[in-house]
């Protein structure tokens, strides 16, 4: 299922049984994992959230009406270069040890407390009404936008602003 939403198409939709958005992360890493598909957890799950936009969470009450407890967005932290380079203007070789293991302190807490992905959550179910809660982030927004006819791209962009004050371009990207 990550293997066909990766390249074979637009979207992908399929179901699930987790509690919560990073439970789901998990799960279907272990599941990558278990099937041989990958050995290093770390890579399973960036994969995994590389495809995994939108999660639209459904329950159950307990007089059996299922409906939409919220709807999550999922957005992959982009690994960000931090390293100084400041070595090169040290004079001696103390300083120059001290820029190398301010990188190398940097480089293992980035490989050891990864952080994969954030996720909010854009509409909840609170007191019997829908509830936007959080702005769909700029990537999300554009890329909807793009695939969309233009009525329904006008709509979605008199909605948007709306609710966020969030303008487009022509092309369809996130005017700041």
């Amino acid at each position: 299922m990550i293997q066909a939403a990766q390249v074979a198409s637009k979207f992908t939709l399929f179901t699930h049984h987790a509690k919560t958005f990073p439970n789901l992360v998990t799960a279907l890493r272990n599941s990558m994992l278990r099937n041989g598909d990958f050995t290093n957890e770390t890579v399973a799950a960036e994969q995994v959230v590389q495809v995994l936009n939108f999660d639209i969470h459904l329950v159950k009450d307990f007089k059996g009406r299922r409906y939409i407890e919220r709807i999550t967005e999922c957005i992959p932290v982009e690994d960000v270069n931090n390293y100084t380079f400041d070595h090169q203007k040290e004079k001696t070789l103390e300083g120059k040890f001290e820029k190398f293991v301010d990188n190398a302190t940097r480089y293992y807490t980035k490989e050891t407390n990864k952080e994969l992905f954030k996720y909010v959550n854009i509409m909840e179910f609170q007191d019997g009404a829908y509830v936007m809660t959080n702005k769909i982030s700029d990537k999300n927004l554009s890329e909807m936008i793009r695939n969309m006819d233009d009525t329904d791209a006008a709509g979605f962009r008199e909605f948007v602003q709306r609710l966020w004050g969030v303008k487009f371009t022509d092309i369809g990207e996130v005017i700041h």
